[in-house]
């Protein structure tokens, strides 16, 4: 496998230029959720280039995505990866922050988490994890109330 491209300044980037980087995603043509999370991404001020694949294995495995961190789509923004269902706000405070990492995932398909919204919107509690370059997984934003029992 190819080392993971990690996070550099782009040489364009200058200190007054407000705009959100290009978010590349790749997804499948039939996942439906994946289109969601796309909607979410564009209503929150990034612009979405969509690549559809039939097989996204190549492309985690491009990025570094490390074994049981997948979700069903992919994104590249500004040298990390974004995997899942990744809020917004935690990619925005990812570029502004600028770690050491390989990028940001959500495993899985928690419920409530942007693109697998539920109709009585109820959020599963969940993890956005930061996955630093050596593929190790740290907690970077929670989301979601704890379930009551």
């Amino acid at each position: 496998m190819a080392a993971p491209a990690f996070a550099q300044t782009p040489a364009n980037a200058s200190p007054v230029d407000n705009r959100l980087p290009l978010v590349t995603v790749h997804k499948s043509p039939y996942c439906g959720c994946c289109k969601l999370w796309v909607d979410h991404m564009r209503a929150e001020g990034f612009e979405v280039k969509v690549v559809e694949t039939e097989d996204m294995g190549p492309v985690k495995a491009r990025v570094g995505i490390p074994p049981a961190k997948g979700s069903c789509h992919t994104a590249e923004v500004d040298g990390y990866f974004v995997e899942g269902h990744v809020p917004a706000a935690d990619v925005k405070r990812l570029l502004r922050e600028r770690p050491k990492a390989r990028g940001l995932t959500v495993p899985g398909m928690p419920i409530g988490s942007p693109g697998m919204e539920a109709p009585d919107g109820r959020v599963q509690p969940y993890t956005v994890e930061l996955i630093t370059p050596e593929g190790k997984a740290e907690p970077f934003a929670r989301h979601g109330e704890p379930a009551s029992r």
